[in-house]
């Protein structure tokens, strides 16, 4: 069963090349990568890692390594 994609883009306005988010309406931590034009929202998990792999200058994937404490 494929995993729902946890990241979300955002829109950038074309007209200003400028992005506008609302932090209040996000809940928990969460990270925005722009990256070639881009942009695109992630929350990160309670307990674990996120990884931004880059290749030439632009991201290529984000990697998640989540655990939880024993």
């Amino acid at each position: 069963m494929k995993e729902a994609a946890r990241l979300k883009t955002i829109e950038i306005n074309p007209r200003t090349n400028r992005l506008e988010i609302d932090i209040m309406e996000q809940k928990g931590s969460f990270a925005i990568v722009v990256s070639d034009g881009k942009a695109r929202l992630t929350n990160l998990p309670q307990h674990g890692e996120t990884k931004i792999i880059t290749h030439q200058g632009k991201v290529k994937r984000v990697k998640f390594d989540e655990g939880e404490e024993f």
